[in-house]
């Protein structure tokens, strides 16, 4: 048991748990994490982007010891038929600053790193430790954890949850709902490892530049779901992602997905030789603004997956854990500083702090993107993919056809498979939603 009181104690080690942590520890608070892992990071074996003007916030030279992969120079965004992609791409050499925007990392190197900086600022760091229960006052004021080593409570004036999506203290205490299916998705992700120079080849990248891939389609099945593929030092990042719900409606199998996408005849090349080395399922909030749970009480706040933090649309994840759990240990630093109890009225003032920054800004803005997706999830990952294509397909194919013939095959198949007024309207939704 440890017997020593704490300002702050930290339950998880990933982005969100590692921001707040290490903020906490840097201003001088004592500052306890606490996670399950072997080490942190020992659950994560996919690749991510890491956005680097959230991190500097918190670590401003970051880029001297971390981790890092490839600085993105390229996105292109794919919709796929089973045999073709109609996509577009963005590459600018201006990505090639001397302090790069984004960058490719895999998680389990860059968690563990993130954790030698939290030792660093100070704080303890105790891993291979299950919170079991949070501690509480007679008032039902959070005091402190139980975990599964022996001994009693350990105590603090706030406990700071960073558990994940699936983490089940938050739910067990009642401080949140269990995620609802429709709210969540299960993503399969592989690393594929191949030589430098070959990556390099294949994406026409040069150094550690690097390329991203992001893509939509019927190797989902019709249901919500993405695919994506990061480029690494010497390996690449590959996975697909379907609503829980969709899986249950389904019975689909997610590793069917991933090796459906895989051998699509535009990913297959972009793989071939490469050795398979690590594979892993991962949960990920996908409700948006509407789902975000209560994100403060008497002596608790939740940041970053925990409260359902995470920007489907623009497939942000990281920046947004890392910049709520900074946000939340400055607040409860200003707390601390007035020498105020942690109250929820006095937490609430994470709250207004986040609500200022542009992690609420954005998902509030897109509140009813998620709901127009799920519900029209046949048109956006099945019909349209299939009509863009043969549009596409018809446009560029010349075999004597008259090209007005074309024209009016080409809207006989549209009007065929769903009305046009009906796509105009999707689509004028999808623009407000995107708005």
């Amino acid at each position: 048991m440890i017997e020593e009181r704490f300002d702050a104690i930290v339950i998880g080690a990933g982005m969100s748990g590692n921001a707040a942590a290490y903020t906490l520890a840097s201003r001088g608070l004592k500052v306890l994490q606490l996670e399950r892992g072997e080490y942190a990071g020992s659950k994560n074996v996919q690749g991510a982007i890491m956005y680097a003007s959230m991190l500097e916030k918190i670590i401003p030279d970051f880029r001297e010891d971390a981790p890092l992969e490839r600085h993105l120079v390229e996105q292109r965004f794919w919709m796929m038929d089973d045999s073709s992609h109609t996509g577009m791409h963005y590459r600018s050499n201006d990505f090639n600053e001397e302090k790069p925007n984004r960058y490719t990392i895999i998680r389990a190197q860059f968690d563990k790193w993130f954790s030698s900086k939290v030792k660093e600022a100070g704080a303890t760091v105790l891993c291979e430790t299950t919170v079991t229960e949070l501690a509480r006052d007679t008032s039902g004021k959070v005091i402190g954890v139980h975990t599964d080593r022996r001994g009693g409570a350990i105590f603090a004036d706030v406990v700071v949850l960073a558990e994940g999506v699936n983490g089940l203290l938050g739910t067990r205490a009642g401080l949140r709902d269990m995620p609802k299916p429709e709210t969540v998705a299960l993503a399969v992700k592989e690393m594929h490892f191949l030589p430098e120079e070959v990556i390099c080849e294949r994406f026409g990248l040069t150094g550690n530049e690097g390329c991203v891939i992001e893509a939509a389609g019927t190797f989902s099945q019709g249901m919500t779901g993405l695919a994506f593929l990061y480029t690494n030092k010497e390996s690449i990042s590959l996975g697909v992602g379907c609503l829980v719900s969709d899986y249950a409606k389904t019975m689909e199998s997610p590793y069917a997905l991933l090796e459906e996408f895989k051998n699509h005849p535009s990913v297959r090349p972009l793989l071939a030789g490469s050795e398979v080395k690590e594979y892993a399922a991962h949960l990920i909030p996908e409700g948006g603004y509407k789902a975000i749970p209560q994100l403060f009480g008497d002596g608790w706040v939740v940041v970053g997956d925990a409260a359902q933090l995470n920007n489907a649309v623009h497939r942000e994840g990281s920046n947004l854990a890392m910049t709520s759990g900074r946000i939340a240990a400055e607040a409860i630093f200003q707390v601390k500083s007035r020498r105020d109890p942690m109250t929820a009225e006095n937490l609430s003032l994470y709250k207004k702090m986040l609500d200022e920054s542009f992690v609420v800004k954005d998902l509030k803005k897109h509140k009813d993107m998620p709901a127009l997706l799920h519900t029209n999830s046949q048109n956006f990952f099945m019909t349209y993919p299939q009509l863009i294509s043969a549009a596409a397909q018809s446009f560029v194919r010349v075999d004597g056809t008259p090209k007005i013939d074309k024209e009016r095959a080409t809207i006989a198949q549209f009007v065929k498979n769903r009305s046009r007024w009906g796509m105009v309207s999707d689509a004028v939704k999808l623009a407000f939603a995107w708005r």
